[in-house]
């Protein structure tokens, strides 16, 4: 059973709100000159390494970040693996080029280490229609229930909840829950939500957000341009309307649909999640077309207009701004640290020992090789 509420009760913050948050105007401008751009990325180089510090970057970042990432020894990944890679990694000093659940992601999985991010602004439209507030008496009101929330939130709504997951392992969760015959409160994704509830026929209770990027794809316009490429296969992120996600061929975290993207022999694509993704795409699958799912309303401007613009304020001048004030980074109170560890710990635990090769161990950094296999936003 799936129970809806309204905006007002489980999304406290109002679209017109959420939208006065949204800075594109905060977007620098490109860099044209291939000169300029090169020479700006050795001196980041150089920096990065002055400050023993490593650049992890999300696949839905500008294209040069996440090459600097690579190109200076740091990695490109989803939340949960850039979290890992600053783990493990010898550098004292994180930078964390995304959105802010996810250098606290970092935090929490490296609390000595000093993490920082690329834009202190950037953040997500489903960790800021999830406060923390709101959520703790929402969850109140239903204590029967288990809490499981996705990895897109912040560290004070992770630390109320039993479990953290992330969007390729939640269908595995979920279903063991309700084979334990547990009633679950999920947060904050109302499709991703819906989407398990679905697959695994649990008794759900949804909080209504969304991301803004996934949620204004259109299934009439995927379906017109499903038409004019009827071989193509499609990779569709379940943070996508229900309508979209029927009529995928693939359904995954972007981990997932990167690896599809590969590995499919399909020579054409098309991609229903941040356009940032299709960078990495063509690196890896060279020679293969991929084209964006529409997003296109009637009045729109634009065919695919899927970039979050919150990511887009990690660009290379960001990180030089950064780089040259530092700050303290990360700050997140024991309390919560604590909490959000947990949750996360319960994920790693279920999921070393639902595989075979891996063993669990007491601890959440014997588990770090597992966040190449569980996925994430």
């Amino acid at each position: 059973m799936t129970q809806r509420f309204p905006i007002d009760v489980c999304q406290p913050d109002s679209q017109d709100a959420l939208n006065r948050q949204i800075g594109w105007h905060e977007v620098p401008s490109p860099i044209k000159s291939q000169n300029d751009k090169a020479a700006l990325k050795q001196v980041l180089a150089t920096e990065l390494k002055a400050q023993d510090a490593v650049l992890v970057a999300h696949y839905y970042t500008d294209p040069d970040i996440q090459d600097l990432a690579l190109e200076t020894g740091g990695c490109v990944g989803d939340s949960l693996e850039m979290a890992r890679f600053g783990q493990e990694h010898k550098a004292s000093t994180v930078l964390v080029a995304g959105v802010g659940f996810m250098a606290e992601s970092a935090k929490i999985l490296s609390p000595e280490k000093r993490v920082l991010a690329v834009h202190d602004q950037a953040t997500c439209s489903l960790d800021l229609g999830c406060a923390p507030q709101d959520f703790k008496q929402f969850c109140a009101a239903h204590p029967d229930r288990e809490v499981v929330v996705y990895a897109n939130t912040s560290a004070a709504v992770k630390a109320q909840a039993d479990w953290v997951v992330t969007s390729s392992i939640a269908l595995d969760i979920v279903r063991h829950l309700h084979a334990q015959g547990k009633k679950i409160v999920w947060a904050p994704d109302r499709h991703l939500g819906a989407y398990i509830q679905k697959q695994t026929g649990a008794d759900m209770l949804l909080w209504q957000g969304s991301c803004l990027v996934h949620d204004e794809f259109k299934a009439d316009g995927l379906k017109a341009l499903m038409n004019e490429h009827p071989h193509a296969q499609v990779l569709v992120h379940p943070e996508s309307p229900a309508a979209v996600v029927a009529l995928a061929d693939v359904v995954g975290s972007t981990t997932q649909l990167l690896r599809a993207a590969v590995n499919h022999p399909a020579d054409t694509f098309i991609v229903a999640t941040d356009q940032g993704i299709l960078h990495a795409m063509r690196q890896q699958a060279p020679g293969k077309t991929f084209l964006a799912a529409p997003t296109a309303g009637e009045s729109a401007t634009c065919k695919s207009c899927a970039y979050c613009p919150w990511m887009a304020l990690n660009s290379l001048q960001a990180l030089q701004q950064r780089l040259s004030e530092p700050g303290p980074g990360i700050q997140i109170e024991p309390a919560l640290q604590q909490g959000a560890r947990r949750s996360l710990q319960r994920m790693m635990d279920f999921a070393a020992a639902h595989q075979r090769t891996l063993r669990v161990g007491a601890d959440l950094a014997q588990h770090s090789q597992q966040f190449l296999h569980v996925g994430a936003a």
